[in-house]
């Protein structure tokens, strides 16, 4: 005779499962782990999917404490609630959300590392800098007729967005209307906190790189690098290599992140230091320099020479964030 269906002891099991979530996201956000994998500004949606799954849990287990045999009798459906199968297939159906929450409980919380910044690729300074430097070598011109066959095309795009979608044949005017750039980017608006920044860190002594500050500064000295050469920068982060690095150079990079860390891209600064070759990938470095302007596969760019270098501790937060509160 086939063994019924125990509808309270499958409500049991899942009432764990929710209340185990939130238990899980409670020790991070209680350890400070929370930070490895989500921004400061996600938080609220944290808090509010462990309460929610908290209430839904309790609900569950107190479900499972019915004494009515028949399930659809609680529910008033004529849906059938059963997982299908034979035991080892709901075994592992639960498997897929119980393994997540004991690893969650038992691997080590940990920030990205070089490793990863390798395979995401590093933006130097904030990413904005196309400028390329001429190229003498002729098996470079391809590449060079490029970049400038994609800037110009930027160029137009920022100049007149409608004109530009219209020129691609592509696109009825019902369609453009729904690409306007001044939606989701203001430009004048844009260079304005650059230049008002810009014009703050000129009078700096030393312009010294915050967690805050941190993406601020690095479009600051892309946009208007000609202003701050020669003046001394200080600046906190782990220390990466390229390839072709020589040995006297490291990226002092430090990892973004605007929702969580599927979407973190990592920015970091070009260091010129005779003890560079002493410190390892992934060493947090303290690093002061002076700027100057450089290149590095055809493209300018700061660069931070004659650094001084010295090992810190990892900070409490080891990832930047966009400054949002303008």
């Amino acid at each position: 005779m086939k063994k019924p269906y125990d509808h309270s002891f499958h409500a049991y099991i899942q009432g764990i499962i929710l209340i185990g979530f939130a238990l899980l996201m409670l020790w991070l956000v209680l350890s400070g782990n929370i930070v490895f994998y989500i921004a400061p500004l996600m938080m609220p949606f944290i808090y509010f999917a462990m309460i929610t799954f908290f209430v839904l849990g309790i609900m569950q287990i107190f479900r499972s404490t019915s004494k009515e045999d028949d399930e659809h009798q609680n529910c008033g459906c004529e849906h059938d609630h059963q997982i299908k199968g034979p035991p080892w297939v709901k075994v592992l159906i639960y498997s897929i959300f119980i393994l997540p929450i004991v690893f969650g409980f038992v691997l080590p919380d940990r920030m990205l590392n070089s490793e990863a910044a390798a395979n995401r690729g590093v933006q130097y300074g904030s990413g904005l800098n196309v400028n390329a430097v001429p190229n003498e070598d002729k098996n470079n011109e391809e590449v060079n007729e490029t970049s400038e066959s994609n800037l110009s095309r930027a160029e137009a795009f920022l100049d007149d967005p409608d004109e530009y979608y219209a020129s691609l044949g592509q696109y009825d005017d019902d369609d453009i209307e729904h690409f306007q750039i001044e939606d989701f980017y203001d430009q004048d608006w844009f260079n304005e906190f650059y230049d008002e920044l810009a014009d703050e860190l000129e009078g700096e002594d030393v312009i010294t790189v915050t967690e805050e500050n941190y993406l601020d500064i690095m479009t600051v000295l892309d946009l208007y690098l000609d202003r701050f050469v020669g003046k001394e920068l200080e600046i906190i982060g782990f220390a990466f290599r390229e390839p072709d690095f020589e040995d006297h150079q490291l990226v002092i990079a430090r990892f973004a992140m605007t929702c969580c860390t599927a979407d973190v891209g990592v920015y970091g600064t070009l260091i010129e230091s005779e003890d560079a070759h002493l410190f390892d990938n992934d060493t947090w470095l303290y690093a002061k320099g002076t700027i100057t302007k450089g290149t590095y596969h055809d493209f300018v760019l700061p660069i931070i020479v004659d650094a001084y270098l010295v090992e810190v501790d990892q900070p409490d937060t080891p990832y930047v964030y966009p400054s949002w509160n303008r």
